[in-house]
């Protein structure tokens, strides 16, 4: 590497005595330092020291390119961290980076935990539901909360959902002299905890979490009947394929559960909705599952509510396909992209066979009928068949 000017530097709560050689050497040439309050006070650095800007802005430190500068940060800065955000806006040799242990590295050390199976989570800036999909019987959980109270909130917030049974563990100013940690079950738990250098780790008990297959329950989502029935929804998402990372239009959400269980297998989903009722009850779900950072609303009608969206890697059609709007679509999205639409009608049935034979792929009709009361017996009550075209461009 060059001659970098920038140093990112990871201080734990041992201060200076925690540090590497490469660091302390970094700290003494730098004109400018920047951190947190804490950060520059663990560093004895409060006199060339500039606490960060509230919200972070990475421009103050970018403004002294090309001087020695060093960046303060908590334990590993490429996790929940300003690393990430400062790397990606420099050249390869613009900067070199020191990390100290992460909180979850300490955390995972204290409990005995192997953290290559436990699930770290950054919650201080987010909401708890983004734990539901993480939730199940024995998983271990480590999470960065915003101070004691929050801990107190999550706590809370877990024996409301059935967890309350959970190991829940405290873990204040790690790695330091004030280094506290106190084990509780979830429901407990009194919430009194003060400071705000906490952790909390869980192990979950008592409920039985999400299942993980496709085709989730209908009553797990917010709908007012426009939902694609767990069956068929199971058929629609083996059909999309979805994969980590990739990007899912879905036309005509309805409720989002096509949106929802795309995202829980890793990737983002932007919702198309016309009617704004039903717009409320996809975000309703997203932010249930935890999934309002993956699932995007757009009120409206394709192909116009399209307009500046990314290219998708997937589209779904769950309904009011026409020709106009397959044209419209097929025109815009790219070789490879995967498409499934399902048809209840007649007309749109028609239209999928035309699609079909235009385009090839796979066309199947599924009849799907349920045991109900027939008098002192039962009987089969058929629902209404449905036409699933998938195929790629």
């Amino acid at each position: 590497m060059a001659d970098p000017w920038l140093t990112i530097i990871g201080i734990g709560e041992d201060g200076l005595a925690g540090l590497s050689d490469a660091s302390r050497k970094a700290l003494r040439e730098a004109e400018t330092i920047f951190g947190g309050e804490r950060h520059l006070a663990l560093a004895g650095v409060t006199g060339r020291g500039h606490p960060w800007p509230v919200p972070f802005d990475a421009e103050a430190v970018l403004s002294r390119r090309g001087r020695p500068t060093a960046v303060l940060a908590s334990g590993d800065p490429f996790w929940h961290g300003a690393g990430a955000s400062l790397a990606e806006k420099l050249e390869a040799g613009e900067w070199v980076a020191h990390s100290a242990p992460s909180t979850f590295s300490l955390a995972a050390a204290r409990l005995g935990w192997r953290l290559e199976s436990v699930v770290c989570l950054g919650l201080h800036a987010a909401p708890f539901e983004r734990l539901v999909p993480h939730l199940a019987p024995g998983a271990r959980i480590i999470c960065l909360v915003r101070d004691g109270k929050a801990a107190g909130d999550l706590a809370k917030w877990l024996s409301e959902r059935g967890w309350g049974a959970s190991a829940f563990w405290t873990l204040a100013a790690l790695g330091g002299p004030r280094e506290s940690i106190a084990e509780h079950r979830a429901d407990g738990f009194t919430g009194d905890l003060a400071g705000n250098l906490v952790a909390v780790a869980v192990e979950a008990k008592g409920a039985q979490g999400i299942p993980r297959s496709s085709g989730l329950p209908d009553d797990l989502f917010a709908h007012d009947g426009q939902i694609t029935k767990r069956p068929v929804r199971a058929l629609a998402i083996s059909a999309l394929a979805p994969r980590p990372g990739e990007r899912l239009w879905d036309i005509g959400a309805g409720s989002g559960s096509i949106s929802v269980e795309w995202a829980l297998c890793g990737g983002t989903a932007t919702a198309i909705e016309m009617r704004e009722d039903r717009a409320a009850n996809i975000r309703s779900n997203a932010a249930a599952f935890g999934l309002a950072h993956r699932i995007a609303v757009v009120t409206g009608r394709a192909p116009e509510a399209l307009a500046g969206l990314d290219a998708p890697d997937a589209v779904f059609f769950g309904g009011g396909l026409d020709s106009a709007m397959f044209d419209a679509i097929w025109s815009r999205i790219g070789a490879g992209t995967r498409l499934v639409a399902h048809a209840v009608t007649l007309e749109t049935e028609a239209l999928l066979g035309e699609l079909h034979q235009r385009h090839g792929g796979e066309l199947m009709r599924v009849e799907i009928a349920h045991a109900g009361p027939l008098g002192r017996y039962r009987s089969w009550e058929a629902a209404r068949p449905v036409v699933q075209w998938s195929a790629v461009r």
